[in-house]
C-alpha cells in the first residue's frame, strides 16, 4: 500500500540549551533546528527532526545547507514519486550526494507517518525488541574539575548506566585522574571528536590505565586508516563516529580493524534505514553499536530511543531525558530516564505527540509544500 503524501511542513524551531555544551569544536548555547512534519490527508502525520548545527563543525552540513537541500532538491523527490516502505526514501535519495542530515530528517518522518499508519510502534516496525533501554549522558568540557565532578555526581544520582566526557589535548589525562580518583568504578568513555593525530599514541596509550568503554573518534573525522594504527598500538576500544556515513564505511573499517565499537546516529548516516543495516552487519561481525546523539530536542531523541530497542545495541546510548539538554522540550510526555533506564514507547509512531503550544513558542517560520 502507497504512503499518501499529501503535505510537507518545515517547522524552524529555535530553543536554548539549559546550560551550554561544549566539545573540542565549540560551545552551542541555542539551537534552531527543523520539525518535519508530513501530513497523509488522512488524519496521520509524521514527524521528524533536523539535526545539524548553524556551523559545520561535526560533519559539513549546517542548518542553513539543511534546509537548502530538503526545499530544493529531497522535497521534490518525495513529492513526485510514490513510496510504499520507508525503506524506498534512502534508494530515491541516491541521486543526492551526501547530505545525510538532511535525508535523515525527512526519512524520520516517513518511517513515523508509516508507523502510524500501519498502528504499531516504530520501536516495533524497525524490528526493536527491548521494553527499557540503558541511557547514558554525554557530559560537555567544564570550566573547571569541581564543576565536572559536580555533573558526574547529578548524573549518579539519576541513574545514568554510562558517562561520556569530552576531552582534548591538555583537558584529557589530569581530567580522567581526578574522575577516577573520585569514581574508581564509573563506567567511563571519552570522545575526542577528532582531536588527536597519530603524533599523539603516546598520549592516547596513557588512557589505557583508566580502564574506558572507549575512546570516540580520536584522529580525524574523515579517517579509517591512522584509526586502525592507532587501535593496534592500545588497548582501549576505538569507537568510531564522524568516520562512518554508510553501510561501505562501516564494512571497511571493520575490515581494516579500525574500531571495536561503532557509533551509530541515524543522522549521520542518512537516516533509520542505513542506521538499522549498519547494526544489522555490526552483529553479524561480533562489533558493538550504541546510538549517539546530537542534541536532539523530542522528536529526535525519540526516534533514537527506538533505534536503540533493537538487539545490537549493547551501550547505554546519549538518550538522557529531555531535562538535562532543554528548558522545554516539544513533546508530550518528555523524555525521563528512570534509574537509567528509558522506557520505549508503545503508542504508534514515535510514542509521543507533539506539544503544538510549545512548537508555536519556539517557532521562527514555516514553509509548506503541497502535492
Amino acid at each position: 500500500m502507497t504512503i499518501p503524501i499529501q503535505q510537507i511542513t518545515l517547522h524552524h524551531l529555535s530553543m536554548g540549551l539549559k546550560q551550554p555544551f561544549t566539545t573540542s569544536f565549540g560551545t552551542v548555547e541555542n539551537k534552531d533546528f527543523y520539525i518535519i512534519e508530513i501530513d497523509d490527508g488522512q488524519g496521520n502525520r509524521g514527524f521528524g527532526e533536523s539535526v545539524a548545527f548553524t556551523a559545520p563543525w561535526y560533519t559539513e552540513e549546517t542548518f542553513t545547507t539543511t534546509g537548502h537541500m530538503m526545499r530544493d532538491f529531497l522535497i521534490p523527490i518525495l513529492l513526485n514519486n510514490s513510496i510504499k516502505h520507508p525503506d524506498e526514501v534512502s534508494r530515491l535519495f541516491t541521486t543526492i550526494k551526501r547530505n545525510n542530515m538532511a535525508k535523515s530528517a525527512l526519512e524520520g518522518a516517513v518511517w513515523d507517518l508509516y508507523a502510524k499508519r500501519g498502528g504499531v510502534s516504530l520501536a516495533e516496525a524497525l524490528g526493536g525488541t527491548k521494553s527499557k533501554i540503558e541511557a547514558g549522558i554525554a557530559i560537555g568540557m567544564q570550566s573547571s574539575i569541581a564543576e565536572l565532578l559536580h555533573k558526574i555526581a547529578l548524573s549518579q544520582e539519576n541513574g545514568y548506566k554510562r558517562v561520556k566526557l569530552k576531552i582534548k589535548p591538555g583537558k584529557d589525562i589530569d581530567v580522567l585522574k581526578e574522575v577516577r580518583h573520585h569514581y574508581p568504578d564509573l563506567p567511563i568513555m571519552v570522545d575526542a571528536n577528532s582531536a588527536y593525530t597519530l603524533e599523539d599514541i603516546a598520549r592516547l596509550k596513557e588512557l589505557d590505565a583508566f580502564q574506558l568503554l572507549m575512546m570516540e573518534q580520536p584522529l580525524a573525522h574523515d579517517d579509517i586508516v591512522d584509526h586502525a594504527k592507532l587501535q593496534a598500538e592500545i588497548d582501549t576500544p576505538i569507537c568510531l563516529d564522524e568516520s562512518i556515513h554508510s553501510l561501505e564505511d562501516a564494512q571497511k573499517a571493520i575490515e581494516l580493524g579500525s574500531c571495536r565499537v561503532i557509533n551509530i546516529k541515524p543522522s549521520r548516516v542518512g537516516g533509520l534505514t542505513v542506521a538499522k543495516q549498519i547494526h544489522d552487519y555490526c552483529v553479524e561481525k561480533g562489533i558493538a553499536v550504541w546510538c549517539g546523539g546530537m542534541l536532539e530536542a523530542g522528536v529526535g531523541r525519540a526516534q533514537n530511543i527506538a533505534l536503540s530497542s533493537l538487539e545490537g545495541f549493547r551501550f547505554p546510548g546519549d538518550n538522557a531525558g529531555s531535562d538535562n539538554y532543554w528548558k522545554k522540550d516539544i513533546i508530550l510526555p518528555k523524555v525521563v530516564a528512570q534509574n537509567g533506564l528509558i522506557t520505549v514507547p508503545t503508542d504508534h509512531g514515535i510514542g509521543h505527540t507533539i506539544d503544538f503550544k510549545a512548537l508555536a513558542q519556539f517557532k521562527v517560520d514555516e514553509e509548506t509544500f503541497i502535492q
